[in-house]
């Protein structure tokens, strides 16, 4: 069993130390108030007793901490006092990941994560190693995975031909002969390179003396202009929690700057002095300064987040490296891909960009969950044949939902507008606002939101997938391998059974994530959805048996 690097001794030491310097502060300030000689005073005797002990905590976890490769295992034992083993199987590991922040690149050192199939958590983390480790664990353990695969589909494949002998010749074959000598199948697999050996101490080299490191093969490259491109043309929901934060942080100070800067377009004087227009004036350039300062955020976020971004292939997996001030490291495991989605927002679509995410099924690394970038952007001809060359997907002909989806959104979008203008009317009658009326404007933007909504949804059926589109701000075109479905489920609300209108819910093994919704065919007829729901069974039924027949149908590694 391996340590940590030696300055995770000093990380976990101030770590802890700071975390349990409160704690006797806080035992001083509960018990000052019970027991008369315990006071304030204590602080400072109080304050450098916790710093100490959680300096030696973080010291013994330091020690306490180990980590190991085994043939078929990870294991990684932890705790000072409750003592905690876990052994993770090579078969389980979904991703590799290796984070460096900038302190952390300064040592040379790296946070190695692994994260597992179905987790709802990283798996088990290594704060710190060196970057050299980090990338030799990642190499090992992406190499033992893939072992551990090939084991996997070579038992797979040995039972089907057992299945099909019993089938041919009406008993099953023997696995031993009457001397007890392994059969032919044992043999060829227990003399096979890629089988790893019972001894931990062997090295996967001098199992296989030819076999040679895989080899990187580049994919994709996010040139400079496509990085500025990506980052002026998206939005990160951080930015404007961050924004939504730091007001709450210095409400004050921000209140302040923002009638600094409303007086001289006529805001008022001071909060508390002003008439109703200087009030109206301060909140439109509040709202003109917020959406400016979340934007310029977002739009840093993403060029930091995205800068150097390298997609390459490593046998089976996808691996990527990104990111300017933290730089990650990390693989996307082709068999655990569940559907690919293409995306782009209006302004990338005026600009006729698009980019190319791939779900995986259980913990991402993003936080999207499982949604991964595959192309952050590119032109949309380039994503569409990196698409079609990953799934194998047919060109779709889209099927549009029937003209009575665009009436209930044209009913949905004016109730809405309806709400809007009720609003200002409840506020004019407590703020004395004129001119309320005119808040009916929005009724203005009703029938073209209506149409935009129906034109950019669409469905397709094809023999091999599945394709969804929707949306209109963050249009997503989703494929969908018939052997990735798991559900496919028919949801009608009150209004669409009035109207005979159905919508169809297409969930695989990782579908919904914290920004991103299920798959969804929205508004189709209700038969139309029975028969999208009764083809999708079928063939993914089809689908699943041409997997058990031919192990490598599936999406292809080299799309670019």
């Amino acid at each position: 069993m391996n340590r940590l690097h030696p300055l995770s001794a000093v990380a976990y030491g101030l770590q802890y130390g700071f975390i349990w310097l409160w704690v006797p502060m806080v035992l001083v300030l509960v018990l000052g108030g019970i027991i008369d000689p315990i006071s304030p005073t204590w602080f400072p005797v109080a304050a450098p007793l916790g710093f100490a002990a959680g300096v030696a905590y973080g010291v013994g976890y330091y020690y306490r901490f180990e980590y190991g490769i085994t043939p078929d295992t990870f294991d990684v034992a932890s705790g000072v006092f409750a003592r905690r083993s876990r052994e993770i199987p090579y078969g389980r590991i979904q991703n590799v990941d290796v984070r460096q922040g900038v302190f952390q690149r300064l040592f040379g050192l790296a946070t190695l994560s692994i994260e597992t199939a179905g987790g709802g958590a990283t798996e088990a983390t290594l704060n710190f190693v060196s970057e050299s480790e980090a990338n030799r664990l990642q190499e090992q353990i992406r190499r033992r995975t893939a072992d551990a695969k090939d084991r996997r589909r070579k038992r797979e494949s040995s039972t089907a031909e057992g299945r099909e002998s019993v089938d041919e010749m009406g008993e099953a074959p023997n696995e031993t002969d009457e001397t007890g000598t392994p059969s032919d199948t044992e043999r060829s697999v227990d003399s096979d390179p890629t089988v790893p050996s019972s001894d931990p101490t062997e090295s996967r080299d001098d199992r296989a003396p030819g076999y040679e490191r895989p080899r990187r093969q580049r994919l994709f490259d996010l040139e400079s202009r496509e990085l500025l491109l990506y980052s002026f043309t998206s939005f990160r929901p951080a930015a404007a929690a961050a924004v939504l934060g730091l007001f709450f942080i210095a409400t004050d100070t921000f209140i302040q700057l923002l009638v600094t800067i409303a007086q001289p377009v006529g805001g008022p004087e001071s909060i508390g002095e002003g008439t109703t227009t200087n009030y109206g004036i301060l909140t439109l350039v509040s709202m003109i300064n917020g959406i400016i300062i979340t934007y310029m955020l977002s739009v840093a976020y993403t060029f930091a987040t995205y800068y150097d971004f390298q997609l390459g292939r490593a046998d089976e997996d996808f691996v990527y490296e990104r990111g300017l001030l933290q730089r990650y490291s990390g693989s996307i495991p082709v068999e655990k891909v569940q559907s690919v989605t293409v995306t782009a927002n209006p302004l990338q679509r005026l600009i006729g960009y698009a980019g190319l995410w791939v779900e995986t099924a259980g913990y991402g690394p993003d936080s999207n969950g499982g949604s991964q970038s595959a192309v952050p952007l590119a032109k949309q001809g380039r994503v569409h044949r990196f698409t079609e060359n990953l799934t194998d997907v047919e060109t779709p002909k889209f099927r549009s939902p029937p003209t009575m989806a665009r009436r209930r959104y044209l009913a949905r979008y004016s109730m809405i507008a309806a709400a809007i203008v009720a609003i200002f009317f409840a506020i004019a009658q407590v703020t004395g606002l004129e001119r309320w009326y005119l808040a009916a404007v929005v009724f203005a933007a009703v029938p073209p939101a209506a149409h935009l909504k129906y034109v950019h949804l669409g469905y397709y059926v094809g023999e091999d997938h599945l394709v969804v589109r929707r949306g209109f701000w963050s249009r997503r075109t989703t494929v969908i391998p018939y052997y990735r479905i798991q559900t496919v489920s028919t949801q009608r609300s009150i209004f669409q059974r009035r109207l005979g209108l159905a919508s169809l819910v297409v969930d695989t093994a990782s579908s919904r994530t914290l920004f991103w919704a299920t798959p969804t065919i929205y508004d189709v007829d209700l038969e139309d959805a029975r028969g999208v729901q009764q083809a999708s069974r079928k063939r993914l039924q089809s689908a699943l048996r041409e997997r058990a027949r031919d192990d490598e149908l599936g999406l292809s590694v080299d799309f670019t």
